[in-house]
């Protein structure tokens, strides 16, 4: 059990599931390759549900090669000589290892060898060995009959598109349009501790006085200490430090070192007009490759997520998010979400991992559709909070409710943290009327089914804010008002 808005582990996902999230870790170097990058930092990823057990944060692709085709060596001759088939393409760069380093999606395919009795492989081997055959033959054909159209003399027209600059213009509102006004405002982030240990994220542009606007556990390792710089799309990179940062919301803010003067920041919608169907750009450096660009839609609103760093150190996180089908990575945590106008309207934070854990052995779980956003009004809040006093406020009711269990409500526990009592004496809750044993299950309209819900709610709100709360009590159903009260910092 835990207090309220602690969270010291993350709480088993409630059926409208808190989701757990992951922090990705950058795989190892191989024998004398250069020192690694730093990982990519988190996408949060949501935790499994075990209990009470904690879930992993924010926390990437193809081998290439190929293997030899059936043709035998009168082919392979032919093709030596200039025949048709052509051969392969060359691997480009980022496919054997070069231009960057070495990587995990960047390994060459090497073919498995043959494993005695087992004549499934032996028939898959076929069918991929049939296709290919299928699209040589296709071709051949083909080109045969061009050659044959072409001796039959009739001629042959076709369209390429114009040269003109003007044919290339772009309308503003297009994706094309909208990724090109804001990936001059989006940052790729790398962090690195004093012990060395760091990794990379995203950020974006808050204000012109060079506040950007990114995950706590983007920046979290060089808070104490450690070093953080900022690169913009134009490759021009600036020294930056940590202005404030809030662990519980996942927010921080830092601050550009001599930063120019030409600054732009992103326009910030209204997180709470979002529609599920809206369209959405997402913007970051998914596995450290800086300004990528994707695309989904609002897949769902007010998902109740619970994310912690996959190193089991941290406290959770809580948010209220905003779920999308864009495509978001290690790497992607902190930058933007866009609506279809080119607005903010969240920060990308988590992603559903992977059932297997990883790609290519990695480690690192990778996009199955399942991101999640801080809605952008909430970090909005918690930002100028940061920037004004350098430490998060945190809404409270004044009551510990359990984290382990879900689908009846979050229940009052009968004990607070270290032995403390349940209900903060003269707090909100206490006020209230409300006990140990009480099982609160709305919170305004919000219907509540675990303790990770109630406090992802509530951090909704500031405090001071008058909210209504239902509960049961020995069978019987309450309805009370409870004014907020509040907590400063993450301690």
């Amino acid at each position: 059990m835990s207090t309220e808005n602690e969270g010291t582990s993350v709480p088993a996902a409630p059926s409208a599931p808190p989701v757990p999230v992951e922090s990705p870790a950058t795989p190892a170097p191989a024998g004398s390759a250069p020192p690694p990058e730093p990982a990519d930092a988190p996408t949060a990823v949501i935790p499994p549900v075990e209990g009470a057990a904690p879930g992993a944060h924010e926390g990437p692709g193809a081998a290439s090669g190929a293997a030899p085709g059936p043709g035998g060596q009168d082919e392979a001759a032919h093709a030596a000589s200039g025949g048709w088939p052509p051969p392969p393409p060359a691997v480009p760069p980022y496919g054997d290892g070069g231009g960057g380093g070495h990587h995990p999606w960047g390994a060459s395919y090497q073919a498995p060898e043959p494993t005695p009795g087992r004549r499934r492989g032996g028939l898959l081997a076929a069918v991929v060995a049939a296709a290919l055959i299928a699209g040589g033959v296709g071709g051949g054909i083909g080109y045969w009959a061009a050659e044959r159209n072409d001796d039959g003399g009739a001629d042959s027209t076709t369209v390429s598109a114009s040269d003109n600059p003007a044919g290339f213009k772009r309308d503003a509102a297009s994706v094309a349009g909208i990724a090109a006004n804001a990936l001059p405002s989006t940052v790729t982030i790398e962090a690195e501790g004093s012990d060395g240990e760091g990794g990379t994220g995203s950020g974006f542009v808050y204000d012109k006085q060079g506040h950007i606007l990114t995950n706590n556990h983007v920046v979290a390792s060089a808070a104490d200490g450690g070093k953080l710089s900022a690169t913009f799309s134009n490759g021009k990179k600036y020294d930056a430090e940590v202005i404030g940062r809030a662990q519980g919301y996942d927010v921080a803010v830092i601050k550009l070192k001599n930063a120019p003067s030409n600054l732009k920041p992103l326009v910030l919608a209204n997180s709470d007009k979002v529609a599920v169907g809206d369209a959405t750009i997402a913007i970051g450096a998914p596995f450290g490759l800086s300004n990528t660009v994707t695309t989904g839609i609002v897949s769902a609103k007010n998902r109740p997520v619970a994310s912690s760093d996959s190193s089991g150190s941290s406290k959770a996180s809580y948010m209220n998010a905003l779920q999308t089908d864009a495509s978001i990575n290690p790497g992607n945590s902190g930058g933007p979400l866009l609506d279809a106008r080119g607005a903010v309207i969240g920060i990308n934070s988590a992603i559903q991992p992977a059932s297997s854990g990883g790609i290519a052995g990695s480690g690192q779980s990778g996009s199955v559709g399942l991101g999640f956003a801080i809605p952008i009004n909430q970090a909005k809040n918690v930002a100028k909070q940061l920037i004004k006093t350098g430490q998060p406020v945190y809404p409270v009711i004044g009551a510990s409710v359990a984290l382990d269990e879900q689908g009846d409500g979050a229940k009052i526990t009968e004990q607070g943290a270290g032995g403390s009592s349940a209900v903060t004496a003269n707090g909100p809750a206490d006020k209230a009327g409300l006990k140990p044993g009480d099982v609160i299950t709305k919170l305004d309209d919000t219907v509540i089914d675990s303790g990770p819900t109630l406090i992802g709610q509530i951090w909704t709100h500031k405090p001071g804010d008058t909210v209504k709360i239902t509960y049961k009590r020995g069978g019987a159903e309450h309805t009370v008002d409870v004014v907020l009260g509040e907590r400063k910092g993450d301690s």
